[in-house]
C-alpha cells in the first residue's frame, strides 16, 4: 500500500490557498490565457485588469476614429456608427443619435456601466461642448484624444511601479509555506502541530486569515493608486 506523507499534502493545500488568495480580479487566470473561464458569481461585476485595459484602449481608439472621420467631413451620426463597429458598447449612443436624443448622456451611461470606459466621459464632455457652443466637434475630439493618450501613458507608468509592490506582496505571502517546508526538512514537525492540535488549528486559521486580509488590503491600495 502506498503511503502519502501528510506534510506534502498540507503543503500543497496551503500553497493552493495562497494562489487563490493572491490574485483578486483574476490576475493569474488572465496571465495563463484562461480569461474565458467563468468567474465566480459576485455581488457586482468587477472585470479583471486586462478587461479594464482593453476598454480604455478601445475608448481612445474610438475617440481617434471619431476625430479622424469628422475631420474628413463625415456626419457625426455616421462617424459614431462607424466607431461602434470597432467597439460594440457604443450601440446605445448610435441609437440615441438616430432618434435625435442626447448623445452625450448616452455616452455617459456607457461610461457608468463599464468600469473600464470611464474615459468616455471626456468624449461626452467634448461632444456636449461642441453641441452647445457650435464649435467644431472634430477639433474638440482631437484634443480629447491627445489628453487620453497622456492619461494612458501615466497609467502605464503607475502600473509598472505597482507591479513590483504586488510581486513583493505575493513573495511575502509564500514565505510562511517556505518556512514550514524548511522546518520539516530540518527534522522538526510543524505540520503535526498545525494539523493535529487545537492550538495548531487556531494558529493556522489565524495565520491564513491574516494572510488573506493582508493580500486583500495591498491589492485594494494598489487598485486605488491605479484608479483614474
Amino acid at each position: 500500500m502506498v503511503t502519502v506523507d501528510p506534510t506534502w499534502i498540507a503543503a500543497l493545500a496551503v500553497a493552493a490557498a495562497v494562489l487563490v488568495l493572491v490574485p483578486p480580479g483574476g490576475v493569474v487566470v488572465e496571465s495563463l490565457g484562461l480569461s474565458a473561464l467563468p468567474a465566480r458569481p459576485r455581488r457586482r461585476w468587477r472585470p479583471g485588469r486586462r478587461a479594464l485595459a482593453e476598454d480604455r484602449a478601445a475608448v481612445l481608439e474610438v475617440c481617434e476614429l471619431l476625430a479622424a472621420d469628422l475631420a474628413a467631413g463625415r456626419p457625426p451620426g455616421l462617424a459614431l456608427e462607424s466607431a461602434s463597429e470597432r467597439w460594440r458598447p457604443l450601440a446605445a449612443a448610435v441609437e440615441a443619435s438616430r432618434l435625435g436624443a442626447d448623445v452625450p448622456e448616452a455616452l455617459r451611461r456607457v461610461a457608468a456601466e463599464r468600469p473600464g470606459a470611464g474615459d468616455l466621459r471626456w468624449v461626452a464632455a467634448a461632444w456636449q461642448v461642441a453641441q452647445d457652443s457650435g464649435h467644431g466637434l472634430a477639433s474638440a475630439l482631437d484634443r480629447t484624444a491627445a489628453s487620453l493618450r497622456t492619461r494612458r501613458r501615466t497609467r502605464r507608468l503607475v502600473d509598472s511601479e505597482l507591479a513590483s509592490a504586488r510581486a513583493t506582496a505575493r513573495l511575502v505571502a509564500a514565505l510562511p509555506v517556505a518556512v514550514l517546508l524548511m522546518g520539516s526538512g530540518a527534522g522538526s514537525d510543524p505540520w503535526s502541530f498545525l494539523l493535529t492540535t487545537p492550538v495548531g488549528w487556531l494558529c493556522l486559521a489565524l495565520g491564513a486569515s491574516l494572510l488573506g486580509l493582508g493580500l486583500w488590503w495591498i491589492e485594494r491600495l494598489a487598485d486605488r493608486a491605479a484608479a483614474p
